[in-house]
């Protein structure tokens, strides 16, 4: 039997898979140099060329599309090897991965909800940025945005948020609002999302889907996380754009208030992606039947928002 190159086949694997040396690189741990010689090492142990090289530009030839084909079921069954070996000491041990503003103002008391109707399985909530490889060395689900949902093999959409203009009852008491003119008038909380996530919806393109051009937003207070800048609201700092996910729980409690119901629809939706392995567990398909169904209820509560804080728990 022929020696097997494992590591170039591994490097050849992933930039087939995620399309760049840059990718390939990120999700092994190695320098963009190693992922290139690991790259040469499969062709020379192949015979053949597999890869096009123009400049920095690298694409797969025809043959290195079948030679990938192959490499896919072959490392797909290594993966689920891998997860039956290790799944008797972890059969009730779930990681969940999401971004962190979800986390905080989402998914963490709903995961709560579920665990205790489950007190057998152990579920551990990250909340991370960076997409992690799904499987038992770091999370079987994950609940993230957009087009990041390319970065995984099993995938359902769950939902298109809505961001509405929201406060404090006792801010709005001090400020009352007739329409949306007014709101931009107030303090406004701003949010930047994390840079691969794309353009968080801002007050600038609100204001223009109301038909109003906004004021300077200089002296603006701004956060990178939502659940920070929904906080910031709660205690009477101004209004925020405010995710009806992130904020549906504080508006039943009246913590919040929306007071002009001038929505904004996000460009992409939430997804829910998984690692096979994990539904082959116990309670592994409830889980995910469990998230699949808590995203989609997004949509319903989304069409129950009326002006003031009139919403109906799914």
């Amino acid at each position: 039997m022929p020696h097997l190159p494992l590591r170039a086949m591994q490097a050849f694997e992933a930039f087939g898979r995620l399309g760049s040396v840059t990718a390939a690189a990120d999700e092994l741990g190695v320098s963009l140099g190693a992922v290139s010689q690991q790259l040469r090492k499969a062709e020379e142990a192949a015979g053949v060329r597999l890869v096009e090289r123009a400049g920095r530009h690298v694409t797969l030839t025809a043959r290195g599309r079948s030679y990938l084909e192959d490499l896919n079921k072959g490392f797909e069954g290594l993966r689920t090897a891998q997860n039956r070996v290790g799944r008797t000491s972890s059969d009730q041990i779930f990681t969940v991965s999401c971004l962190p503003s979800m986390a905080s103002k989402w998914v963490a008391a709903r995961l709560f909800d579920w665990q205790m109707r489950h007190p057998a399985a152990t579920v551990r909530l990250v909340g991370e940025d960076i997409e992690p490889r799904l499987g038992p060395e770091q999370a079987e689900f994950r609940l993230s945005y957009g087009r990041k949902a390319r970065n995984y093999l099993h995938v359902a959409e769950l939902f298109t948020d809505w961001v509405v203009p929201a406060c404090s009852p006792a801010f709005l008491k001090q400020n009352p609002v007739r329409d949306a003119a007014d709101i931009l008038q107030l303090p406004l909380l701003g949010i930047e999302w994390d840079k691969d996530q794309g353009e968080a919806p801002g007050w600038t393109e609100w204001a223009q889907g109301q038909g109003l051009a906004l004021r300077s937003l200089l002296g603006q207070m701004t956060y990178s996380l939502s659940s920070a800048a929904i906080d910031a609201a709660i205690n009477g700092r101004g209004f925020v754009l405010a995710q009806l996910s992130m904020a549906v729980d504080d508006i039943l409690a009246g913590r919040l208030v929306v007071p002009v119901d001038a929505r904004m629809r996000l460009k992409e939706p939430y997804f829910l992606a998984w690692d096979l392995g994990a539904l082959e567990k116990p309670l592994g398909v409830e889980l995910h039947s469990f998230l699949a169904i808590m995203g989609r209820q997004q949509d319903t509560i989304a069409a129950r928002v009326r002006h003031g804080s009139e919403i109906t728990r799914v």
